[in-house]
């Protein structure tokens, strides 16, 4: 069976539904039959000398994580060698002073002008994380804004229905007000998937986030196309 590592270290703001979401983690792949996951809080307890072992790496993180510059450059090399990455809301909040794993990852946190019930823009419906949604639907979410991002560099699968919410709120953070809600793309011979849905209870409830999970994972591992 596939090996997935979840990480959900806070080296800045802690969620509190992280242990929730460890808990939802190993019940997505066990009753998939998809991954089987190891979660840590504690990047120390990883051998980030060695992660052949691993065929995904997963994170919802926040901070400078204390992963030696070795183990920062072995990350990055594995999934660029053809490992998969698959990053959850705050993982955009991770590493800013380590330029590789923003790339890798797309783009940085800058900001969450929006806490509420929102309306969701389906771009892809082909894709596996999300062929089971509709063209729109409503979640209620911390919905965070990027920097360094750009269409360019990613594919978007979804994105914010601007006119459910108060962009003045959002004032200064995109020119464009292109408020992408998950993307996919490769990323050498590897492959990156990010959701920025998961602040909360409400979504690590919703079996429309499992399932939008469990396909980016698995499109991440090239078991679904």
């Amino acid at each position: 069976m596939k090996q997935l590592l979840y990480v959900t270290h806070s080296a800045g703001y802690a969620h509190e539904v992280l242990p929730y979401s460890q808990e939802m983690m190993v019940k997505i792949g066990k009753d998939s039959g998809a991954f089987e996951a190891t979660c840590t809080n504690d990047v120390a307890t990883v051998d980030w000398s060695d992660l052949s072992r691993w065929d995904a790496i997963s994170f919802c993180t926040t901070g400078e994580l204390p992963i030696p510059d070795a183990g920062k450059d072995n990350l990055i090399e594995r999934i660029r060698g053809g490992g998969a990455f698959v990053g959850i809301h705050n993982a955009t909040d991770t590493f800013y002073q380590f330029a590789p794993y923003g790339e890798m990852l797309g783009g940085y946190f800058n900001g969450h002008p929006w806490h509420q019930e929102v309306g969701v823009l389906v771009e892809d419906r082909d894709h596996p994380s999300t062929r089971h949604l509709p063209e729109s639907f409503r979640v209620h979410d911390e919905i965070y804004t990027f920097k360094d991002w750009s269409r360019e560099r990613t594919h978007v699968l979804m994105r914010l229905d601007n006119s459910t919410v108060d962009l003045e709120k959002g004032a200064g953070k995109r020119d464009d007000n292109d408020f992408a809600l998950a993307w996919c793309h490769p990323f050498g011979e590897g492959r990156v998937f990010f959701t920025g849905l998961g602040h909360g209870m409400p979504t690590w409830t919703d079996e429309r986030f499992h399932h939008h999970l469990l396909g980016g994972i698995q499109w991440a591992l090239r078991d679904a196309e």
